[in-house]
């Protein structure tokens, strides 16, 4: 009886977590397709009405083009867990109903949030906004996901820190919202480099919250996926001179950084699955090692030389690989690369050592690489 009990318990197991994946593939296909009819319809108002990124001398692109392709983020990502929640709701029998409750509070202040900056960079892409007021926003949608519980608690012992008081938890948590964002938004530089991070990103946090079990937020990335596969391939592979070009803007940027920043601290508190010993802090941030790197780089380096540190310049990572003659193609992969070799590094690494001693790792290792791109890029000039 009890063998009989178990086996029928882990068949309705196995059912679940298979109606799991479908969904997650509901999901995932949805955003694709949305997306996918979007972005020609936004290029089409963009060319009639000339919406254009117009060429400057900070910018590498040639021409004009259009750069409202973030407009389609947002409501493919909600439509399609709309749509799989209502298909789960009618034919799962409401299996969808934990999640959802579990979620509740954070999906409905989580899109007011999304729903500020969504609104903010699409009047950023259209009229321009002051930066002071980008962080104003980005602040009071930061709250809301505080509001929502939302917040670090826990540094699983970087630094020797555990549990943190919950006031500096809010604060901290909010600036970690806000660096997140801004260092996807600021590493949109070059040609499929923000979008290509944030699809590494999406499938290795989709792929741990399905292992974990986490279905809601599970969703949430392969929508999110699915939405930047059609814009990486229109902004990558396009034709300007047909009109088939197109960049996220602001409204992009900032939607799939909120995203980022959302999956990745809820991981940070959630932990991985019983059965690994991977710090969940290594988990949580190791695909935003490039981008959040890069951006203190930059910061530190406009500081130094008594620069604005909120004004563009030509200084990111993808601007030195341009500097040694690479083509934006193989600059942006290779950044790619460099990313997923971190997470590979990091996941390997915390067998072995503690959580402070990989993030010295990295940085000496970025910065190394810093290091022999400035070099290369110096030999590069004293030769031309």
């Amino acid at each position: 009886m009890i063998d009989h009990n178990l086996l029928q318990f882990a068949n309705l197991t196995n059912s679940y977590i298979d109606s799991w994946l479908a969904v997650c593939a509901m999901v995932f296909l949805v955003s694709f397709t949305l997306t996918g009819i979007l972005i020609p319809q936004i290029l089409l108002i963009a060319f009639r009405k000339k919406l254009f990124d117009e060429p400057d001398e900070r910018k590498i692109h040639k021409g004009v083009i259009p750069r409202l392709g973030g407009i389609s983020f947002m409501p493919s990502i909600v439509f399609s867990i709309a749509c799989a929640t209502g298909f789960s709701l009618l034919f799962y029998e409401g299996m969808i109903n934990v999640a959802l409750n579990e979620a509740s509070v954070q999906v409905s202040f989580g899109v007011c949030a999304l729903m500020l900056l969504y609104l903010m960079g699409l009047a950023d892409d259209l009229v321009g906004v002051r930066y002071r007021a980008k962080f104003v926003i980005q602040g009071i949608a930061s709250v809301f996901l505080v509001m929502a519980g939302l917040y670090i608690v826990n540094l699983h012992g970087f630094c020797s820190l555990n549990l943190l008081p919950q006031w500096f938890a809010y604060a901290f948590t909010i600036l970690v919202i806000i660096f997140i964002t801004n260092a996807i938004n600021l590493i949109d530089g070059i040609d499929g480099l923000a979008s290509g991070l944030s699809m590494i990103a999406c499938l290795f946090y989709g792929i741990i919250f399905y292992m974990n079990s986490d279905f809601f937020y599970a969703l949430l990335m392969f929508a999110t996926l699915g939405t930047l596969m059609p814009f990486f391939y229109y902004n990558v592979f396009g034709n300007p001179e047909k009109f088939k070009k197109i960049f996220m803007g602001d409204t992009g940027a900032l939607t799939i950084g909120l995203v980022l920043s959302v999956a990745s601290i809820h991981l940070s508190n959630n932990g991985v699955a019983a059965n690994t010993t991977i710090n969940p802090l290594i988990i949580a941030f190791s695909p935003l090692i490039v981008p959040g790197f890069d951006v203190v780089r930059v910061y530190l380096y406009r500081l130094r030389n008594r620069r604005n540190p909120f004004l563009p310049d030509k200084n990111h990572i993808h601007h030195k690989f341009l500097a040694l003659g690479m083509r934006q193609s193989h600059a942006m992969l290779t950044i790619l690369a460099l990313s997923a070799f971190f997470i590979l590094l990091n996941i390997l690494m915390s067998d072995f050592v503690n959580i402070t001693m990989i993030v010295v790792v990295d940085l000496f290792v970025f910065t190394c690489i810093q290091l022999f791109l400035s070099y290369l890029i110096h030999r590069h000039k004293a030769h031309k």
